[in-house]
């Protein structure tokens, strides 16, 4: 089966402590990417090295996945991380799956940053399925479905990154934001408490859909799904 290898070096606004606490702690996790199970003892742990090196490696037979994350301090509060995920696919399914992790890893490490540079050390509540977040229905799944929904929360062609949104899901009140990533597949949303992952999943072959990092001590999980929900049905009625 055909390896696919997709690597990443990256600045970060935290030490390498306060790195390794959100690439390697399962609270970490769901403040940027979604909750995981870190286990240092476990079978898959390749190399848990305080606070340079964390690595996970998944095999059985010929099928492999392996994420491993390097960190340097750089000083002044930074560090770098250097970030390599690899393993395979099978053949049929290579160039989706490949362009898939090379978008959601660009996507992802971006909302790492934000969170260490915003949020870091706050409790988190995420909101969304693990690991596939909160999707809209498979109506979304047309190839303008990432684009309908941007128009539904007011963003539009002249819209850049770093312009101030409004978000108005039934249910909620009005949301205050700002785009901190916009990209054809990709959108994160920043408010004063909380990261909105937008994903547009439909170029890639399925529906689109959200993942929320709530920093908000008085978040109600079920009130923000439904409300969501009935957003996306709305939507893509």
């Amino acid at each position: 089966m055909p390896e696919f290898d997709c690597s990443r070096e990256i600045t970060l606004p935290a030490t390498p402590e306060r790195v390794r606490e959100a690439v390697a702690t399962n609270a970490g996790n769901a403040s940027w990417l979604f909750p995981n199970d870190m286990d240092p003892s476990g079978a898959g742990a390749k190399a848990w090295d305080r606070p340079t090196q964390f690595a996970i490696r998944q095999e059985q037979g010929d099928w492999f996945n392996e994420v491993d994350f390097v960190i340097e301090g750089r000083g002044n509060g930074t560090s770098t991380l250097s970030y390599s995920h690899c393993g395979v696919f099978a053949p049929e399914q290579f160039e989706t799956q490949n362009e898939a992790i090379q978008q959601h890893t660009d996507f992802y490490l971006h909302t790492l940053s934000e969170y260490l540079r915003h949020f870091d050390g706050r409790p988190v509540t995420y909101i969304g399925d693990v690991p596939g977040a909160f999707q809209a229905p498979a109506t979304s799944g047309t190839p303008d479905g990432f684009q309908r929904l941007q128009r539904a929360v007011g963003v539009g062609p002249e819209t850049n990154e770093r312009d101030s949104v409004r978000l108005t899901p039934d249910g909620l009140g009005p949301i205050e934001g700002v785009i901190d990533y916009l990209r054809p597949n990709f959108m994160g949303i920043r408010t004063a408490d909380a990261l909105y992952c937008f994903l547009g999943r439909n170029a890639l072959g399925g529906p689109v859909a959200l993942g929320i990092h709530s920093f908000a001590p008085d978040v109600d999980p079920e009130k923000t799904t439904q409300a969501w929900q009935r957003f996306f049905n709305a939507t893509f009625a």
